[in-house]
């Protein structure tokens, strides 16, 4: 089924844009000799505009954007215009349907079959202001036979199939596109984050054997459950490590980017892993008495919000009727995974065992970034950036024979006939082209 390029050289260069909470990133990468992701370059923005995973300015939104693209773009020298977008969210649900298809005769299944039941998905009823984002089919039935995985190349006449189907509320989902568009670029495909982030940090046996993946962003928490090789529970959990911050502000009165500090440098997610004469001194405003703050007590703050995620988290694993069958514990990645002590406490309140999830298996030896930027992508920080970058070529490699998909092209061989548009002459490309912003064909 995946096609696979042998030549880096003929490989498509893919990006991904991961707009989160707190940073917006930007990867652009291609398939190397070895199957393994070779990133091209990097760039990263304050997010300014958006809250929870949702867009909450668009015009600050775009400005970030456009500066990630940029330094990506002039990292890995290649003029960035299509993208793979991430999306998250508080409003993002999921649900499980089944879908039938009778053939006309019994020759071999093929792909289009497949498609054809997945395209009847996409014609579901749904609440009023919600649309599906995913249709992932999990097992066939084929003639009354369960538990096909692949039914690609099987004689049958009756399809039967059930599929785990991911929506999200139109606005969103229309200001997303929106903010791509409004930064010169085109959405190829629109992503589930922490379907990107599992891609990065799983291996096929724990997908096959039952794993949690728990993404803690900045404002919010992806959980997203496997068992068989196959997607089973999807859940945004609207809390991430910026209310930690908040916290930490509140409880310690501090300044917000003094707390982001206190949680990074010296934040526990276990109060009793903390001496008591532990102190941190705080430097106060202006002139004012500096302020001594003790690590333990930092640590009972942090640990306060964590347990709360982590109990969510738990919560949505119970209602998924997978508790017993996770041999695969749970993986934490995201930049709240950095924190110390938290796979103690994530074991000790799910009684499940946990590691943290790097996306360091997937990329190879890179001499075109600086071995500094190239560490640091092995952080899980970048755990959906490299995600976005695996579900893109994936998908490029995939369709490229029936549905050939739009690639990057390398500066110098794109600048040549490229017109720059100025400010009004843009305002007056999106009036004159009234399908332009309100298209969705190609959001799959």
């Amino acid at each position: 089924m995946e096609k696979r390029t042998t030549n880096p050289k003929d490989a498509p260069i893919v990006v991904g844009l991961d707009i989160g909470t707190t940073k917006i990133c930007v990867t652009v990468g291609r398939r190397s000799e070895h199957n393994k992701i070779e990133v091209l370059g990097i760039g990263k923005a304050e997010s300014l505009g958006v809250s929870r995973g949702v867009v909450a300015n668009i015009q600050k939104t775009v400005t970030s954007i456009v500066k990630a693209v940029e330094e990506a773009s002039a990292q890995s020298n290649v003029d960035i215009k299509v993208v793979n977008v991430g999306i998250a969210g508080q409003h993002i649900k999921s649900l499980q349907h089944r879908g039938i298809l009778t053939r006309k005769d019994d020759n071999e299944i093929g792909r289009k079959d497949i498609e054809k039941l997945v395209e009847d998905m996409y014609k579901l009823v749904l609440p009023p202001g919600e649309e599906i984002i995913h249709v992932l089919p999990q097992e066939f039935t084929i003639d009354n036979e369960p538990g096909i995985k692949d039914p690609i190349g099987m004689a049958g006449r009756r399809m039967e199939a059930n599929f785990h189907i991911i929506s999200g509320h139109v606005s969103a989902v229309r200001n997303i596109k929106r903010c791509v568009e409004y930064a010169s670029l085109e959405a190829q495909e629109l992503i589930l984050e922490p379907l990107a982030s599992s891609e990065a940090v799983l291996s096929p046996e724990e997908k096959d054997a039952g794993v949690v993946l728990v993404d803690i962003g900045g404002g919010t928490t992806d959980v997203a459950i496997f068992h068989e090789g196959i997607i089973r529970h999807t859940a945004v959990i609207p809390l991430g490590g910026n209310i930690v911050t908040e916290d930490i502000k509140q409880g310690c009165s501090v300044l917000r980017n003094q707390a982001e500090l206190l949680k990074v440098r010296f934040g526990s997610a276990l109060a009793e892993e903390n001496r008591e004469n532990e102190i941190i001194c705080v430097p106060g405003l202006r002139g004012r008495e500096h302020k001594e703050i003790s690590v333990k007590n930092l640590a009972y703050i942090i640990q306060a919000r964590m347990e709360e995620i982590i109990e969510h988290v738990y919560y949505e694993i119970k209602s998924s009727g997978y508790e017993r069958k996770l041999i695969g514990g749970i993986v934490i990645t995201g930049g709240g995974a950095q924190l110390k002590h938290l796979v103690q406490l994530v074991e000790y309140v799910t009684g499940l065992e946990c590691r943290i999830g790097m996306p360091n298996e997937h990329l190879s030896k890179n001499e075109v970034l600086p071995k500094n930027t190239y560490d640091e992508l092995k952080s899980p920080l970048y755990a959906t950036g490299i995600g976005l970058l695996i579900k893109g070529i994936e998908a490029a490699e995939y369709n490229e024979v029936e549905h050939p998909v739009k690639s990057q092209a390398v500066k110098g061989i794109a600048e040549e006939g490229k017109k720059t548009f100025g400010f009004l002459d843009k305002i007056i490309r999106y009036i004159s082209d009234d399908n332009k912003i309100e298209d969705t064909d190609y959001i799959k």
